[in-house]
């Protein structure tokens, strides 16, 4: 293992990102579990692209089967493509009529905000301030972009949320305006210095911000007033999307009706593969200014393990399931932190649930004692991360394949990290 990682090092350069203070060796997944060379297992509660398992029969014996006999780049007729691309839109509500394939999240981000500037003749692209949606081109603008700065039309909002609302002594209504005439503002100054408004880039669920739950209301009444505003609402699907938050997208989940979606991660189980959907019109259009083509997405072997994940969730009832199993475990996980304070929120929606880990009698976040329980809960075989605005957030966003039994072995190693964790908190 020390040999390995120096060949990483070696190879890939320093500072390459891997998991974990000792970084982990994997050699094979079935469905929630992964193994190491020495054959021990870990419970998977992080990983989102082997959605419908790691290793899954159907979607190994369908690119399988697909790979003996064809597989082609974009520019050629393939009607089990179309097909996919058919059942792939209409998963989706009245408006997104018409896909482009990529092959990741940030190309199908990068199309996203394309399409919307072309749409609306404006370059301005509204974000959260904590967000993170792809790390190239204009995309990374995106990333964690402190409200009031400005990168190449890209501009930021603060994150709507209760736990760590913008002002404590308002009422969750006025919380909710407060942060809708920011929304307004940003808009504003857009239009007034020529930027222009184009549209609000949002994930559906704020994964990346560390699943907060935001003011009731806020994501139906913020795109009123992008549309007010003329701009395009984009939903970023792309950790949300494929029944992840207990519905089929996001959106349904915080009841909101995007213009353009992002789709990506689980869409083909570990074969990159995404997606930006809208209306015919609008991507019709968009292909007519662009000659956007991309030579290994639109493939016969994407569509074969798309239509195998699709086909997994529908037959499996996963929609239905990732609801319960994901509402059990965010109970058991309440109930198990009740008495202590470093856990300072339980939140999340199906099986994508956020732990706010912050220091005792406060809310303010502990991202050294987020990463202990991170480290103690790998040494017990449960993988988990941490993510969040702050990095101080416990995320747990297992394969959605996950079942009350591994429910249950998960919250009977967490009891044992809280204790080890507290001890040695306790002892410093």
């Amino acid at each position: 293992m020390p040999d390995l990682l120096h060949r990483h090092h070696l190879v890939m350069g320093d500072n390459a990102p891997l998991f974990y203070e000792d970084p982990i060796e994997l050699v094979r997944g079935e469905g929630v579990w992964l193994e190491d060379p020495a054959g021990r297992k870990f419970l998977d509660l992080y990983n989102n692209v082997p959605c419908v398992g790691h290793a899954n029969p159907r979607v190994v014996s369908a690119l399988a089967e697909q790979a003996a006999t064809l597989n082609v780049h974009s520019r050629y007729l393939h009607e089990g493509v179309i097909d996919y691309t058919e059942r792939l839109v209409g998963l989706h509500h009245g408006g997104i009529e018409s896909a482009i394939l990529a092959c990741s999240g940030t190309e199908a981000t990068e199309l996203a905000i394309r399409m919307a500037r072309d749409a609306t003749g404006s370059q301005g692209i509204i974000c959260t301030d904590a967000t993170y949606h792809g790390n190239a081109g204009s995309v990374a603008s995106l990333t964690f972009l402190p409200v009031g700065k400005d990168r190449s039309g890209i501009r930021s909002i603060s994150t709507p949320q209760l736990y760590r609302p913008l002002n404590e002594e308002l009422s969750e209504e006025d919380l909710c305006q407060l942060h809708l005439d920011q929304l307004g503002a940003t808009i504003e100054s857009m239009q007034a210095d020529g930027t222009g408004f184009a549209a609000l880039m949002i994930c559906s669920i704020l994964a990346n911000e560390g699943l907060p739950v935001s003011p009731a209301g806020w994501f139906e009444r913020a795109v009123d007033l992008v549309h007010e505003a003329g701009g395009l609402v984009i939903a970023d699907e792309v950790q949300a999307g494929f029944a992840r938050s207990g519905s089929w997208w996001g959106y349904e989940t915080n009841n909101f009706v995007p213009d353009i979606v992002c789709m990506g991660k689980p869409m083909a189980n570990g074969l990159p593969l995404s997606a930006v959907a809208s209306s015919h019109e609008r991507v019709s259009d968009f292909r007519s200014r662009h000659r956007y083509f991309n030579t290994f997405a639109s493939s016969p072997m994407q569509a074969a393990a798309g239509g195998a994940v699709i086909d997994e969730i529908t037959d499996r009832g996963l929609v239905a399931q990732v609801g319960r199993v994901g509402a059990r475990l965010r109970s058991l996980l309440r109930s198990a932190v009740a008495e202590d304070p470093r856990a300072g929120d339980v939140r999340g929606c199906g099986l994508f649930i956020g732990i706010d880990w912050v220091h005792p009698g406060t809310t303010d976040p502990d991202v050294a004692g987020a990463g202990e329980m991170v480290e103690e809960l790998k040494r017990l075989g449960m993988l988990l991360g941490k993510a969040g605005q702050h990095g101080n957030v416990l995320k747990v966003r297992p394969p959605l394949v996950f079942e009350d039994t591994h429910v249950d072995l998960f919250l009977e190693a967490f009891a044992t990290a809280l204790g080890v964790t507290g001890s040695a908190h306790a002892d410093r």
